[in-house]
């Protein structure tokens, strides 16, 4: 631990505040970006929120043929039918088959036609069968999830903190979090459960790292009462760079071994939070801290004056 320390950025002087302009513009830009591509385009739901049949095949006689399966499944009269080859060996496939019409025993119905018509050659490692109306509850589930969350994150923020603090906190987190939605919305990749689980955990890291740097500015209010605002963030920012740097290049290790060994089903999950450690650094330093400027939140200095004053007008001194 000492030996990764001394690799760490300490005592710097990095004036971070001073490029707050450029990045409100690159913020804008991504967020704009997120709704235009959600409202044009939407989503490439998954059979968890779509609904249809999910099969993941592997191939017992050598390297999946995509081509012939392709061509096997497509004569079968099940609408569209996606295959996708997965993993290192060549033998694994997962077939995604769109909702059939009808119940239950419609969909059982086509997934028996697909297990016949593949034949002896196959093994089936999962299958997943999501009716429309399973589909509809997890789409509102999803969404209750991610409200509810950024609801609460916002009002213990409001609560540990004075109301600016809570209003960036809360913008921060809704940045990362529609940019993540924006991120699956443009490129396409597939949006199930994972991804929803995903977003929350983002929501989590990054209103933990807006929560650590908020705590350094408050502190550092009460220690520097006669520094402007302005020095007093990029010094709150400085002072936490190295845990910052930390935090984020591990978790950083840790999810890019889910990305390359986890698997098809946790690619979305992986690059979801690949993404989310990248923009809620960002956001962290970029958006919730310059807005603090704006805010008219008062260092400890004007604090101490404003109440000097009250008291002297023989008003209510402030808590």
């Amino acid at each position: 631990m000492q030996l990764i320390d001394r690799f760490l950025p300490h005592g710097t002087h990095y004036d971070f505040i001073r490029y707050r302009w450029v990045a409100f513009c690159v913020t804008a830009v991504l967020i704009l970006g997120s709704f235009t591509s959600i409202a044009v385009k939407g989503f490439n739901f998954g059979i968890d929120f779509a609904g249809g049949i999910l099969v993941e095949a592997q191939s017992t006689t050598g390297p999946a043929d995509l081509h012939a399966m392709r061509a096997t499944l497509g004569h079968l009269g099940l609408g569209e039918v996606s295959l996708q080859e997965f993993g290192t060996t060549g033998r694994d496939v997962m077939i995604r088959v769109q909702r059939q019409d009808g119940d239950e025993k419609a969909q059982m119905s086509a997934l028996t036609k697909v297990k016949a018509s593949l034949g002896e050659g196959y093994t089936y490692r999962r299958v997943e069968i999501v009716g429309p109306k399973v589909g509809g509850e997890l789409v509102r589930d999803g969404v209750w999830a991610v409200v509810l969350a950024l609801a609460a994150i916002a009002m213990y923020v409001w609560f540990r903190f004075e109301w600016q603090f809570g209003v960036g906190a809360l913008v921060s987190t809704f940045h990362d979090v529609i940019t993540t939605f924006g991120l699956f919305s443009i490129t396409g990749l597939e949006f199930n459960l994972t991804t929803v689980a995903a977003i929350l955990t983002i929501a989590g890291y990054s209103v933990n790292d807006t929560v650590v740097e908020y705590d350094r500015v408050r502190e550092n209010l009460r220690k520097f009462k006669s520094m402007s605002l302005y020095d007093l963030l990029n010094l709150a920012v400085n002072e936490t760079l190295a845990r910052t740097i930390l935090t984020v290049s591990t978790v950083f290790v840790t999810v890019l071994a889910l990305l390359f060994v986890g698997g098809e089903v946790l690619r979305g999950f992986s690059i979801a939070m690949l993404w989310g450690l990248i923009i809620g650094t960002f956001s962290s330093i970029y958006v919730a801290m310059p807005m603090l400027i704006y805010f008219n939140l008062r260092t400890g200095k004007a604090a101490e004056e404003a109440e000097t004053a009250e008291s002297a007008e023989g008003g209510p001194a402030t808590p």
